[in-house]
C-alpha cells in the first residue's frame, strides 16, 4: 500500500513558477510509477507526467511540455513537479498518484492510489 501527499500549491500569477511536491509513504516504491494528475472545474482529470520510480524514466503530457519537469527525489522517498511559465488554464487541482509499473501511465485507470491534491491557481 502507499499513502500520498502533495504540497506546494497556492496563488501566483502568469509567467512565475512553482514547485509541488509528493511524499510517499511505504514500505518500498521500486515496483511503482508515481504519477501527476490535473482536474479544473468542469473538466475530466487530466495526465500531467509520471515517473517510474526504479530507474527514473519520466513520461509528460504535450501541454506542458518545455515548462513543467517531474523529479524523482530518491532519498526523500517523493516526486516534485516543477511548473515554470505557468498560464491561467493551469489552474486546477493537482494529485499525485502511484500504481503499478506495468499498469498504463497516463490515464487515471492506470492508478491505485491517490493523494488528496493541492490547489494550483494561476491569475492573468
Amino acid at each position: 500500500q502507499v499513502q500520498l501527499v502533495e504540497s506546494g500549491g497556492g496563488l501566483v500569477q502568469a509567467g512565475e513558477s512553482l514547485n509541488l511536491s509528493c511524499s510517499a509513504s511505504a514500505r518500498t516504491l521500486r515496483h511503482y510509477v508515481i504519477g501527476w494528475f490535473r482536474q479544473a472545474p468542469g473538466r475530466e482529470r487530466e495526465f500531467v507526467g509520471a515517473v517510474r520510480w526504479n530507474n527514473g524514466n519520466t513520461f509528460r503530457a504535450d501541454s506542458v511540455r518545455g515548462r513543467f519537469t517531474i523529479s524523482r527525489e530518491y532519498g526523500k522517498n517523493s516526486v516534485s513537479l516543477q511548473m515554470n511559465s505557468l498560464k491561467p488554464e493551469d489552474t486546477a487541482v493537482y494529485y499525485c498518484a502511484a500504481g503499478l509499473s506495468s499498469s498504463i501511465v497516463d490515464t487515471a485507470r492506470g492508478y491505485d492510489y491517490w493523494g488528496q491534491g493541492t490547489r494550483v491557481t494561476v491569475s492573468s
